[in-house]
């Protein structure tokens, strides 16, 4: 099945004719997108296996246990596609000392979680911003301060032209819209995510995630708030009630397929091609995430018992046990702020957990010392290796 998708409009770029791409406003159309058949059946396991993760996330006493862990492995691999070489644990070290042996990459991955952390403030908000241009403007202006590329407009839609692959727009492998269009095509674009389109919200979610990627309406950063726009848009419609599906792991482990079938959307309008592969990443992450929510929440389980039954063990170290999967790293220094007790009182409580086998140390030093839940972040950190050149 072949549709057009857009037109092409041939510009100057230092001299050099290129022909910038520019798409036709969701939803897709001549012939309309229709979720039936195989389509359909891909769908229904999708969106089963994300309501599967929301009831994994209701299960454990505190969302903000796989808020915290999903939040950040969403943010760790997203930026790993972009070129990052921060690792799950490099963060969660930073997050613990305030120290990294490369900041550069560990603050693009925190930057991810503050953008995150401030959109979903801002929805929440009565009189927040809604999901539209300015908000992702914002977004992106978190998302780019201080790392590679904040001295690329941050936060400001582009008023040059851009491309993907190649040296030059001449070569490049895509040119997206020239930038006299772009504030019209995000309009659009907005306006069709507030519509009453009949389509799916997941089926839209990966429509949406595409348009915004042709558009590339910033000059750097564009995959981040592209995948940033997924998880957005899935808590906006409700099919989870927090950002637990790390997507990104979906599009990594399918990297080369991922950006086939973008490029095919573009070339012969393949938007039944794009919703099949998207709707199976979010099938696999989904699945992943049940698990993972299912074993760490066993962990801990465990853990808890071995932790209160100690011959060692204090109402302080049963205390600091619970604060450990949003803080699986700890510092007697940040160990003393969480629990709220004296430095000697923590340090028993640190011990106590040492010998019950839950916390490590993990720097070998006899100062500045830093102890990790090390079997839980074992687990949420699996997939989270860095992409071989």
């Amino acid at each position: 099945m072949t549709r057009t998708t857009g037109t092409y409009s041939t510009t100057e770029v230092t001299g050099e004719k290129v022909r910038a791409f520019v798409p036709h406003a969701l939803p897709p159309r001549r012939p309309v997108l229709r979720v039936e058949g195989e389509l359909a059946e891909r769908h229904a396991d999708a969106a089963s296996a994300v309501s599967r993760l929301e009831v994994a996330g209701a299960m454990v006493p505190s969302p903000d246990w796989f808020l915290y862990g999903f939040v950040r492995k969403e943010a760790v691999v997203s930026s790993q596609i972009e070129g990052t070489q921060a690792t799950l644990e490099d963060v969660v070290a930073y997050e613990a000392t305030h120290q990294s042996q490369q900041p550069a990459d560990v603050e693009e991955v925190c930057n991810y979680v503050d953008a995150l952390t401030y959109a979903r403030s801002e929805l929440a908000k009565p009189k927040g911003l809604p999901l539209c241009t300015r908000l992702l403007c914002s977004l992106h202006k978190r998302l780019m301060k201080g790392v590679r590329g904040s001295e690329k407009q941050p936060g400001t839609i582009r008023t040059s032209q851009n491309w993907i692959g190649g040296t030059r727009p001449g070569n490049a492998r895509f040119v997206p819209p020239p930038p006299e269009v772009v504030a019209d095509a995000l309009a659009a674009l907005e306006t069709w995510i507030h519509s009453d389109d009949h389509l799916p919200p997941l089926v839209k979610a990966g429509l949406a995630h595409v348009q915004f990627e042709t558009i590339h309406p910033f000059l750097d950063g564009n995959g981040r708030v592209g995948r940033l726009l997924i998880t957005l848009l899935v808590e906006h419609w409700g099919l989870l009630s927090s950002p637990m599906l790390y997507l990104s792991l979906g599009f990594k482990r399918h990297r080369q397929e991922y950006y086939r079938r973008l490029d095919a959307v573009r070339t012969s309008g393949d938007w039944e091609g794009w919703t099949s592969f998207f709707l199976q990443c979010v099938y696999e992450s989904a699945n992943d995430g049940v698990e993972t929510a299912q074993r760490l929440f066993s962990l801990v389980g465990a853990d808890r018992q071995q932790a209160s039954q100690h011959k060692t063990a204090t109402v302080t170290s049963v205390r600091l046990f619970e604060l450990l999967p949003e803080n699986p790293m700890i510092t007697l220094a940040s160990g003393t702020k969480l629990v709220g007790a004296t430095k000697p009182t923590t340090g028993k409580a640190i011990d106590s957990l040492c010998q019950a086998g839950i916390l490590r140390e993990v720097t070998g030093k006899k100062r500045d010392r830093v102890y990790a839940y090390r079997s839980y972040l074992d687990v949420l950190a699996e997939d989270t290796d860095l992409i071989p050149d």
